[in-house]
This record gives structure tokens, C-alpha cells and sequence, in this order.
């Protein structure tokens, strides 16, 4: 519908249309502003677009869409100079919508804009058209692009089914594979399971026959056992007759002097079979050497401790590594951190170990050093020096714990060595038969 107000009938700025701006008309409007807005001066804007003065034209577009519309609008004079400057542009079309005549070929939506704009008489109906015309193109477009979607759609459906009928042969080719691998693995478990049974039936039988060897050879004990009984029984006898046959030989009975002779013999030669049907190994150990006692010439780590050196004399602990078969087991940390607590731990480590191995090649004594990996954050790559065995210990158990096992672990009588300064230490591998000596020690030594 188009109202006239305050002009003549072929008045185009009498003109009001009374629908909304189709949004593609909108747009080549306000593309139009934008490219006309940098051409006027500051003051020739409006006051709500004079902020946009100094943006890009596709900046202005962007931000300003809104406020530029609605001046246009509103405001005549500006939108008198923004057709000035469209005019200056595209003159050919502003000539053909002033004379009633727009170019059939250009679009119609650069039509309504510029008819929008310009307001040459019947510029609602060019404005009008060309939003039926921007609908029946989007209908029309969104009808291609239905129908291409639907054609896609069909092509992926068949495309689906076909890739269905082939996954479902795979899958029945798949099914059947494992029905027969099934098949196979049950008949080999049947198999394995009459295996099983054979050796359980053999199991039960060989254990019936070691029943049987065990009972014989508890009978054939028990049988050793009665036959020497039998034979102490007939070896007392005969001690009683050789008593009886030298009380007969001292009052002259000669006799009482063969027959004693003959049953002597007899026990002989029976003593004899009796050792030969036992196959007595010969004797190697006298009852003496199963007595526990200290031989002479031999010492111990008391022992050492008792000569006339200083308990921080270092000579001490060179007597003691020079024991057959000695140990020395250093806890580690206490060591270090006695002589030099102001290095870093790794270093601490370094140092002592290279030490030790050197001490280790001196003395020839076996050499353990122990650490408390409570301390670390992660385990410690470490390559030991050679000679010496690095232990730390694990989460939970400490390294004096550690030590303490250690000193268990070794029989009665090797020569242990501790190094420790820790009181506790000491006394508990001092109560386990190792020589505790101070850490001082070690380090005088050492250095």
C-alpha cells in the first residue's frame, strides 16, 4: 500500500512503504551508506554517525549498519547528500530510475536499494518487487538445495545399504569362522582334558608306589633295627661268657677256655656280617671336632678391639679389614653428612663411593654401602664403583634396618664391620656379633 503526504501524485518522497526493508534491500543500503559516508565531511553527519567517521567502510558496515539505516530514515538531508554521492557513482542507473525506466538486466535488489535511496516516483513498488523477487530466488535456491540434499541423502543411503550388505557378509563369514575355530578349540579341550585325566590317574598311581616304597623301607628299618637289637642282645651274652670264661681260665678250666674261644668267635664273624650288610661308612670326624669352641691362633673383632689402639685411631680399622674373610658395611648418609654435610646428596654419594672402591682394592675386604632411599624423590640411577656393593633401602624400611639385616644375614664368626655413628646402629649390630666403629673413623681413614 502507498500513502501520499504533503505532495502531488508523482511525488517518490511522498511515498511510504509500509512493510519492513527486505533484508537484501538492507544490506545494498547500507553497503551504499558506507561508500557514500567517507565522502562528507564531519559536519554534513548526522551527530549519532559522526564517531563512525573515521572507520573502513567495511568496519563502518559492520558496526554502524543499524545507526546508518535508521538515519537514513529519519533524517532527509542525509539521505539527499548520500544520493548525491550515488549519483556521482553510478550515474547510469540513477538516470534510468529517474526517468521511471530501470535496467532490466541489473538486480533487483541494486535496484530497490537505489530506488530506496534516490526516491524517484514508485520506489515502494521497485522496493517491494525485488523483496518478492529476493523471496521467490531464496525459495527457489533453498528448493535446488533440498532437492540436491535429497539427492545426496539418496546417494548415501544407498551407499549405507551397501555397505551394509557387505558388513553383514563379512560378519556371517567372520561367524562362521569362529563357529569352526570353536568347534576346534572344544575338541582340543576335550583332548586336553583327557590328558589331564591320564596324568592324574598316573599321578595317583606313582604316588600309591612311593606309599608302598616308603612303607617298605620303614620295614626294612624297623627289621636293621630288631637285628641289632638281636645282635646287642647276643654281644652282651657274649661278654658275659667271656667274663665267665676268664674266671673259668683262671681257676684252670681249659675247658670252659675253648668254649668261650669258639662263642667269641662266632660274635666276631657275626660283628663282621652285620658291617658289611650295613656298608658303615669309615670314620672321618672324631667326636672332638663336633665340640663349638675358639682354636688357638685365631682372633676375632673382640679380639682386635682388646690390643693397645685408640677406638679413633684409624690403624684400627685397617687391623680390622685385615681379618680372613671381612665385611664392611657403611651407612652411607651418616658418613657424609659426619664429613661433609654441606654438599648436595648426589655428591655426598659420588664421593664416598669413589672412596670406598679405592679402599675396597687396598684392603681386598668385601665392602657394602648402604643409603636410606627414604631421602629420594625418585630412584637413583647409579653405576657402583667396582668392589663395592650399593643397597638402598625400600619404602617403608629404614637404612639401619637394612644394616641390621645384613649383619643377620651373615653366619657366626665372619668378621663384621659397621660404620656408623648412629648410637642405635652401633649397639644393635654390636648385640648381633659385628665391630661397630664411628663414622670419624672411616673418614680419617679415607682421607
Amino acid at each position: 500500500m502507498v500513502e501520499t503526504a504533503g505532495g502531488g501524485p508523482g511525488d517518490g518522497a511522498a511515498e511510504v512503504l509500509d512493510r519492513p526493508l527486505p533484508d537484501g534491500v538492507r544490506k545494498r543500503v547500507v553497503q551504499i551508506v558506507s561508500d557514500g559516508f567517507g565522502g562528507l565531511t564531519l559536519t554534513e553527519l548526522p551527530a549519532q554517525l559522526r564517531q563512525y567517521a573515521r572507520f573502513a567502510p567495511n568496519r563502518r558496515a559492520k558496526f554502524a549498519g543499524n545507526a546508518m539505516a535508521a538515519a537514513l530514515e529519519t533524517d532527509p538531508l542525509f539521505r539527499q547528500r548520500i544520493g548525491e554521492k550515488f549519483r556521482e557513482t553510478q550515474p547510469e542507473l540513477a538516470g534510468a530510475l529517474d526517468s521511471g525506466s530501470p535496467p532490466p538486466a541489473a538486480d533487483p535488489l541494486d535496484v530497490a536499494a537505489a530506488a530506496y535511496v534516490l526516491r524517484p516516483a514508485g520506489w515502494v513498488k521497485l522496493v517491494t518487487a525485488a523483496g518478492e523477487e529476493a523471496q521467490r530466488a531464496d525459495a527457489e535456491r533453498a528448493g535446488e538445495e533440498s532437492r540436491a540434499e535429497l539427492e545426496r541423502l539418496r546417494e548415501e543411503l544407498a551407499r549405507a545399504r551397501e555397505q551394509t550388505r557387505a558388513e553383514t557378509e563379512r560378519l556371517r563369514t567372520e561367524l562362521d569362522a569362529a563357529r569352526k575355530e570353536a568347534e576346534s578349540l572344544q575338541r582340543k579341550l576335550r583332548a586336553a582334558l583327557s590328558d589331564v585325566k591320564r596324568g592324574e590317574a598316573a599321578l595317583r598311581k606313582t604316588q600309591a608306589e612311593m606309599e608302598a616304597v616308603r612303607a617298605d623301607g620303614h620295614a626294612q628299618v624297623s627289621a636293621a633295627e630288631s637285628e641289632t637289637r638281636r645282635l646287642k642282645a647276643r654281644l652282651g651274652e657274649a661278654e658275659a661268657a667271656l667274663e665267665a670264661t676268664r674266671k673259668a681260665a683262671r681257676e684252670g678250666r681249659s675247658v670252659e677256655d675253648m668254649r668261650v674261644r669258639l662263642l667269641l668267635d662266632t660274635v666276631l664273624d657275626a660283628a663282621q656280617g652285620l658291617r658289611r650288610e650295613l656298608a658303615l661308612p669309615p670314620v672321618s670326624v672324631r667326636p672332638a671336632e663336633t665340640v663349638d669352641a675358639v682354636e688357638p691362633g685365631r682372633m676375632s673383632p673382640k679380639d682386635i678391639a682388646a690390643r693397645a689402639l685408640s677406638e679413633h685411631d684409624p690403624a684400627i680399622l685397617d687391623q680390622l679389614l685385615a681379618l680372613p674373610q671381612a665385611h664392611l658395611v657403611v651407612d652411607g648418609y651418616n658418613v657424609t653428612k659426619t664429613g661433609y654435610p654441606q654438599m648436595p646428596l648426589e655428591k655426598q654419594r659420588l664421593r664416598l663411593l669413589g672412596q670406598l672402591s679405592q679402599l675396597a682394592a687396598q684392603t681386598g675386604a668385601e665392602v657394602t654401602c648402604v643409603f636410606d632411599g627414604a631421602e629420594l624423590a625418585a630412584p637413583v640411577l647409579l653405576a657402583p664403583p667396582r668392589g663395592v656393593r650399593v643397597l638402598f633401602s625400600k619404602p617403608g624400611v629404614t637404612a639401619d634396618e637394612l644394616i641390621r639385616q645384613l649383619v643377620r644375614a651373615e653366619p657366626p664368626g665372619r668378621p663384621v664391620i659397621v660404620a656408623s655413628t648412629d648410637r642405635e646402629v652401633a649397639d644393635g649390630v654390636a648385640r648381633a656379633g659385628a665391630r661397630p666403629v664411628a663414622s670419624a673413623v672411616l673418614l680419617k681413614r679415607l682421607s
